[in-house]
């Protein structure tokens, strides 16, 4: 056992006591009897979960600290920009903590699921296909599945079974897709059996953006399954078949659906409207721009002239009120992400671990970089979450559950030496 590093949460935490006081005092959140024992279970649990993970020998002991340190930013900005959903996102902050502490003591047992990738492959076809038939449209995406009064985002969910199956499958036939047999113009490609499975994975990601009008989700299951199969097999065969295959699906989809036009359109001249259609990308450029270096202030700016300010738009709304410096700090959390995660993919011992520790490294950066460059109009508006920071109980505990899996990879047990 080695020391806990309880030191590491006071910044994170401190941020949180002290961003909850400021919009005390402001009168922006009511002083509501639930709000302080929510706040202290969030603070108490916290701790207790750093201290048990200081008790497991060789887990990585800075990444939790760095996930609280961004949920604790995205839980000020959110009782900032909608008050009345504070509570909400702190109960699911709360939660989030229990399922990562569930996922670090099943630890193995729940690791041995990489033993059976057909079994996460057709789980995983079940979650992404469930919006396609049963889903309901909600901030112009049919990405939602309502229960009552909760709804629940699938591709959150998918996003995790998807890199566990491509890396149990990846490693699986990683001999048979590194030694191609066919060609196909240029390209050298393997009997194409063995590629079904990743051609089936672009074909969801294509209807998830022109069914669900879910460009964040196809970009993102896009991004890991060519990161990942390039990973695995070393081939930039692989790599440039599936950007011919996007590229060819974006210009079909853009000739055959208007909606599609509309969203390249907005990219390319959000000025041709910028009171209808194009609204949110310029108010988003306005926030960006206003900002400046040191921001207008926490509670100083005006981001709710942006609409979904709190989930797809809250990037903005930090560089609005705490600047360059602010979001500088944020994409600095990421970088750290992927840097640690990339470490703890070094250090495993079978190559199916290390191929899922780096798949989860790429989703934490790739997801942050699609809604950061979706924000700044980088690339066509997104509608993704960003990881800890943005509202909503999906993005929350799919987060969770992707650094407790991270967690338990980086035991001593798994790891070289």
């Amino acid at each position: 056992m080695k020391e806990a590093k309880l030191h590491l949460l006071l910044p994170p935490l401190g941020i949180l006591l002290l961003g909850t006081g400021v919009l005390l005092l402001a009168h922006r959140l009511t002083a509501d009897l639930l709000l302080l024992p929510w706040l202290a279970a969030v603070i108490v649990g916290a701790f207790f979960t750093q201290f048990i993970l200081g008790r497991r020998d060789g887990t990585d002991l800075t990444l939790f600290p760095a996930a609280m340190l961004l949920a604790s930013l995205g839980l000020i900005m959110i009782g900032r920009l909608k008050p009345a959903l504070f509570l909400t996102q702190m109960r699911w902050l709360l939660l989030g903590l229990i399922v990562y502490l569930v996922l670090v003591f099943l630890g193995e047992r729940f690791l041995r699921l990489l033993s059976y990738p057909y079994l996460l492959g057709v789980f995983c076809l079940l979650l992404l296909c469930s919006a396609l038939f049963f889903g309901t449209e909600i901030g112009g995406s049919r990405n939602w599945i309502v229960f009552g009064p909760f709804a629940v985002q699938p591709s959150e969910f998918g996003k995790i079974v998807i890199i566990m199956f491509l890396a149990a499958y990846l490693t699986e036939h990683r001999e048979v897709l590194t030694l191609p047999r066919h060609r196909l113009l240029w390209l050298k490609l393997p009997v194409l059996r063995f590629i079904a499975p990743l051609l089936l994975i672009w074909g969801i990601a294509i209807l998830m953006f022109v069914v669900q009008r879910d460009l964040g989700s196809a970009l993102l299951f896009f991004g890991i399954a060519v990161s990942m199969t390039y990973m695995a097999t070393g081939r930039k065969s692989y790599v440039a078949l599936a950007f011919t295959f996007f590229l060819g699906a974006a210009a079909l989809s853009y000739s055959f659906f208007s909606h599609v036009r509309v969203r390249f359109n907005i990219w390319l001249d959000p000025w041709s409207d910028p009171s209808g259609s194009a609204y949110q990308v310029v108010q988003s450029l306005f926030a960006l721009g206003s900002g400046g270096v040191w921001g207008a202030g926490f509670a100083h700016g005006h981001p709710n002239l942006i609409p979904e300010v709190h989930t797809d738009f809250i990037f903005a709304a930090i560089a609005e009120e705490l600047g360059l410096l602010g979001s500088l700090g944020v994409m600095l959390v990421f970088a750290l992400f992927f840097y640690r995660a990339i470490r703890i993919a070094l250090a495993c011992r079978e190559e199916t671990r290390i191929l899922l520790a780096a798949g989860i490294a790429v989703v934490f950066l790739l997801q942050a970089f699609i809604i950061i460059a979706g924000v700044t109009k980088f690339l066509p508006l997104t509608g993704i979450t960003l990881p800890f920071v943005s509202y909503g109980g999906s993005s929350m505990i799919a987060s969770f559950m992707l650094l407790g899996i991270l967690t338990v990879l980086s035991k001593k047990e798994n790891r070289h030496g």
